[in-house]
């Protein structure tokens, strides 16, 4: 009872939750091996037996029994008259089996051990969480807010595990606060020292994928697919989603009655405005496509030799003057998540530029060219797609002050008066 009653001793057992009673008296085991041979030189003559169900163990040292001075090595063997002390009938060449006390060991030693049999322990557990979180990587994973601080936030699982949500994994309207529950998808485990960083995102393309399999039952039976995600977290998403069976709409299906069934994933990612397209093969009716709502006119498609970037190649997109704008989007967002979701770089054209017409850049003289800039980033690159263009409709979908178009307008006017 001295060993059991030693270990109860040590208060960080009391509690252990996370390590079974058998993979603890191994690690005892392990542990009380590293002792005896730090004491004896040797622990390969030394038996220890271990009873997980009583949480107790025997310590065992086995010697050759020897005449009386002529012991070489004090751990292995033990003189005559010594053994008879313990048995009266040893004879010599017998073997001798002496129990031997934790207590035995000394108080130093004993408390070399309890570290070492902690440290063993917390080892222990990183690894069975490394492993277990580890095979969750790409998994969608709640936890809860626990601690804010500037560049992260720190969360807690249901068994107190420290999930890490970094700022960057963050969707720009994200705001928790300490209790909120946080869903995202397990990005990355790694272990730093001996401890597991478990690192949560919200900004993955994967997260979008796994809450597409969580609110939509044919993407998570597999009757319809995602075939590929772009992102701009927060902001808009474009997805291309496919079907083996022809009988699936697999985009009405993925959007539902009047966006039913997808506006509880654009609520979760901050009201981020997702397109669901129709994934095919034919890389001309995709570009088309992911370049939806702008409708094209013709394109011409060149291939690199090689993988530039991950990009399949360019393309040249033509348009009629009023739909450039819609393929670029606000911001060239459009046409940025295009060329990400089918792997090319996309360059718009404008089809059919009148003979009279004038590139805004041949302006830059009297225009300065952030301005022509945030003229280009809508569509309008030429002089008259700007005149045709209301004040109200470019004070609406630019940065540009009131007085700013006013005076750009006034001086492609003039280019035309003269």
């Amino acid at each position: 009872m001295e060993n059991i009653a030693l270990i109860d001793s040590f208060s960080e057992f009391k509690d252990i939750k996370s390590i079974d009673r058998v993979t603890l008296m191994s690690i005892l085991e392990e542990v009380f091996r590293a002792a005896l041979k730090r004491k004896f030189g040797s622990d390969e003559n030394f038996d220890i037996i271990i009873n997980p169900d009583k949480g107790d163990f025997e310590i065992w040292r086995n010697r050759v029994v020897v005449a009386n001075g002529e012991v070489e090595d004090d751990n292995e063997e033990i003189e005559l008259s010594e053994a008879q002390k313990i048995e009266p009938d040893f004879e010599i060449g017998e073997d001798v089996s002496e129990e031997v006390k934790l207590i035995d060991l000394g108080r130093r030693s004993i408390l070399a051990l309890r570290q070492n049999l902690i440290a063993k322990i917390h080892e222990h557990d990183s690894t069975n969480i490394f492993k277990q979180f580890k095979d969750l990587e790409g998994e969608i994973f709640s936890a809860e807010v626990h601690h804010i601080r500037h560049n992260a936030i720190i969360l807690l699982d249901d068994e107190g595990n420290e999930i890490i949500l970094p700022k960057s994994e963050q969707i720009r309207s994200d705001f928790f606060r300490k209790g909120d529950s946080v869903r995202g998808v397990i990005k990355s485990v790694e272990l730093r020292g001996n401890k597991p960083a478990i690192i949560l995102s919200r900004t993955s393309p994967d997260f979008l994928v796994k809450l597409f399999e969580q609110e939509i039952p044919e993407v998570f039976d597999g009757l319809i697919t995602v075939e590929g995600v772009a992102r701009i977290p927060g902001e808009k998403a474009k997805v291309a989603v496919d079907s083996y069976d022809d009988r699936i709409d697999p985009v009405g299906a993925c959007v539902g009655m009047k966006g039913s069934r997808i506006h509880g994933i654009v609520r979760e990612l901050g009201n981020e405005n997702i397109d669901v397209i129709n994934f095919t093969k034919n890389e001309q009716l995709f570009i088309a496509r992911a370049l939806s709502p702008a409708k094209i006119v013709s394109m011409e498609i060149q291939p690199f030799e090689q993988e530039k970037n991950r990009k399949k190649g360019r393309v040249n997109v033509f348009l009629k003057p009023e739909e450039v704008s819609k393929a670029i989007g606000k911001g060239g967002v459009n046409i940025r998540l295009a060329s990400e979701l089918t792997k090319y770089e996309i360059d718009v054209q404008r089809e059919g530029i009148e003979e009279e017409d004038v590139e805004l850049t041949e302006f830059v003289d009297e225009i300065e060219d952030w301005v022509i800039k945030e003229l280009k980033s809508i569509g309008l690159d030429t002089a008259k797609s700007v005149l045709d263009t209301s004040l109200e409709e470019l004070i609406k979908r630019t940065d540009l002050e009131e007085e700013t178009i006013i005076e750009v307008q006034r001086i492609l006017k003039e280019e035309f008066e003269e």
